[in-house]
């Protein structure tokens, strides 16, 4: 299973079975997936999501956005809850407009989940934990 890490970016190759949370970087010895959202740029984003053999779930947000804030305690509970069912990773559309306008980003904060490079699922609106986990599932269900 290959798994991007979240500090260096390098990718890594995750023997089967072998949850990415217990994974050591091969490049910079860390802990490849610590269950905390990572921030991606615009340039490292189709790395992350197309290189990575879990799931992504990816939250578009933005500082000046209140509901974003207000989510983002929820969201980083839920990626520690289901760190080894996906990878979580936060996107700034401030500063990764044009991947903001490539992705069709309308309203903010958007999360999407992301599979092979693909889209998988999407949704508009701050979410509680219970309910962003829930969506999660049943994102995550519908992939093969």
């Amino acid at each position: 299973m290959l798994i991007v890490c979240s500090h260096c970016h390098a990718t890594n190759r995750i023997p089967e079975g072998r949850k990415a949370s217990e994974g050591q970087c091969g490049k910079c010895k860390q802990t490849i997936w610590q269950g905390k959202p990572v921030d991606l740029s615009e340039s490292q984003f189709a790395k992350y999501t197309s290189k990575n053999d879990m799931p992504v779930v990816v939250d578009f947000w933005a500082s000046w956005c209140g509901p974003c804030k207000a989510m983002a305690p929820a969201y980083a509970q839920v990626a520690e809850q289901m760190k080894d069912q996906a990878l979580f990773a936060k996107v700034n559309t401030e500063n990764a407009q044009q991947l903001g306008s490539q992705l069709n980003i309308r309203s903010i904060p958007t999360l999407a989940v992301f599979r092979n490079g693909k889209e998988v699922d999407r949704i508009a609106g701050a979410l509680p934990a219970n309910q962003l986990q829930q969506w999660i599932q049943q994102a995550l269900s519908k992939m093969p």
